[in-house]
């Protein structure tokens, strides 16, 4: 019988219930698997007594990103972690988005803004500004032109706690076309979402936002497929990934762009897609086998 750990973080009033998470391990436990749901910073876990250690919903990590990755560093050399530290590493920094774009992966164009950079904005379109190290639209915001006071200070106060600022173009085809979520499992396509836009104008960057708006099942587009495929392939030392997720937008030439590469802790949407939960299962449980 394998052991599995699901990986997921206390609960707390600011982080999102994960509603995969007690299905997939009553699931996994019927598949004949010891599964159960433990927290990353719960200093009592033995991780050497699982054979996979499976990172879920550690949902609170963005803030804590230095301390999760020294986790992932500690708990992968104890067992078999997915997705993999390095991986984790790489992918918390959303900075990984010009790696991509180095790859020829088309993306959102993304300017970055370290603490003691000058903090200089776009005069002549809408943008948004959030954090390098970010989940669930956290310290995320939208703003026009003639509201660069109010981004000034959003920025100033991501530089004033340690983290690096990104700027992008508001992409104007999530108001009409969403954001589409390309989930992966074991290397080919679980299944897709697609969700509406999550930022509203004038919404304050520190108010809590719903991450997944309208959230609905989607079938993606050949073009969408290819893009995904480019990005999974240009992650550095090309992992074996068990789990990664795609989201993407489409650009002023209507044609998609990644928003966000996500293989720490995307969340699955089971819930929207329950046909994939025995994939995902078997799946599982065999990465633990090896």
């Amino acid at each position: 019988m394998v052991r599995v750990a699901l990986v997921t973080c206390a609960d707390r009033p600011d982080v999102a219930e994960d509603r995969d998470l007690p299905v997939l391990v009553r699931a996994l436990n019927e598949a004949g698997a010891q599964a159960s749901a433990e927290v990353w910073d719960d200093a009592g876990v033995d991780w050497a007594r699982f054979d996979l250690a499976v990172i879920r919903s550690t949902w609170d990590y963005s803030w804590r990103a230095a301390e999760f990755t020294a986790w992932a560093e500690r708990c992968g050399a104890l067992t078999r972690l997915a997705n993999p530290a390095d991986v984790v590493r790489w992918n918390t920094d959303k900075r990984y988005l010009a790696d991509l774009a180095a790859a020829a992966v088309p993306v959102v164009e993304t300017r970055y803004l370290a603490p003691g950079d000058a903090v200089e904005l776009p005069d002549d379109h809408e943008f948004v500004v959030k954090p390098a190290s970010g989940a669930g639209a956290r310290f995320a915001a939208r703003y026009t032109p003639d509201e660069h006071d109010t981004a000034v200070r959003h920025v100033r106060r991501m530089h004033g706690d340690g983290f690096t600022a990104m700027v992008q173009p508001y992409v104007r085809a999530i108001d009409s076309g969403g954001e589409r979520a390309l989930q992966f499992f074991g290397g080919t396509l679980l299944h897709a979402s697609r969700k509406g836009p999550v930022l509203a104008p004038g919404t304050p960057y520190d108010q809590r936002k719903t991450a997944h708006p309208d959230l609905t099942g989607w079938t993606p587009t050949s073009d969408e497929l290819a893009v995904a495929e480019a990005a999974l392939s240009a992650v550095p030392g090309a992992p074996e990934l068990l789990y990664a997720r795609v989201d993407l937008v489409d650009g002023d030439d209507g044609r998609p762009r990644v928003m966000e590469l996500e293989l720490v802790e995307p969340n699955l949407f089971l819930w929207l897609h329950p046909e994939s939960l025995p994939v995902a299962v078997e799946r599982i449980i065999q990465a633990a086998g090896r």
